[in-house]
């Protein structure tokens, strides 16, 4: 058994894990960003939200994997990795990150028919890749004003739509619903890195993982340490945040 790429897998799966709190309502993706009190308060509270969930007992269950693997594994490493690089330079990796991928949020943007919104996307991935040397920089935003769109395949289906579905727990990929998990899918296809060989794709993934942890995971254990039903508040939290971002 190759353990090497076993772990690498379950390293860069972990990234999705934390999607459903990691990112800000607001400004750029890659911004740090903690959760204000009322912010937790609204997070950690059992809010009446329709939420289809018939498979709870199986998803608490791989929610409990993801937990554990988070705090045991991917929380550790990233610990060190920060103690190795600098805050500023795992900012600038970020960036770079996400500017590889802008074929997503540009498609999508297209499906969606935002026009402004995929003109934006192409003036920031030709500014960044070029001025902000390979998208380590971000002179569009900072220069020119012209901020990431975020959008994918899962908005996409939301805005013609197409409901969510019953909300599942991925083992290692964690919370989804099944209209986002036909969506990632098909994200994927437009993520230049998961055209690389599998070996190279495993290591950019692994190392994106980290870092994104290293810069945001305090979030996801802010919203535990405030929550009665750490699970509860995460579904709630994801599912909210989707819908809000579908209509945006």
């Amino acid at each position: 058994m190759n353990y090497p790429k076993i772990i690498l897998l379950v390293l860069c799966g972990m990234m999705f894990f934390s999607y459903g709190v990691l990112y800000a309502e607001e400004g750029t993706v890659w911004q740090t960003k903690t959760f204000s009190e009322e912010e937790l308060r609204y997070l950690g509270e059992d809010r009446a939200i329709e939420v289809s969930d018939p498979l709870e007992p199986l998803n608490r269950l791989f929610f409990t994997f993801n937990d554990r693997l988070y705090f045991w594994l991917l929380r550790p490493i990233s610990k060190g990795y920060s103690f190795v690089f600098p805050e500023p330079l795992r900012v600038c990796f970020l960036r770079a990150y996400e500017n590889v991928k802008m074929p997503i949020r540009a498609i999508n943007c297209l499906l969606q028919l935002k026009f402004h919104g995929f003109i934006k996307e192409m003036g920031r991935f030709l500014i960044n890749s070029t001025v902000g040397i390979l998208g380590f920089g971000d002179p569009a935003k900072e220069v020119f004003g012209l901020s990431p769109q975020d959008e994918d395949l899962g908005q996409t289906f939301g805005s013609y739509g197409i409901g969510a579905g019953f909300y599942i727990v991925w083992p290692i990929l964690g919370p989804s619903t099944l209209r986002d998990t036909v969506g990632k899918a098909g994200d994927s296809l437009l993520n230049p890195i998961s055209h690389l060989e599998s070996k190279d794709m495993l290591y950019v993934r692994a190392t994106e993982s980290i870092n994104q942890v290293s810069l945001e995971g305090m979030k996801y254990e802010d919203l535990k340490g405030s929550s009665l039903d750490p699970y509860v508040s995460m579904r709630d939290a994801y599912c909210q945040q989707r819908e809000t971002k579908i209509k945006e």
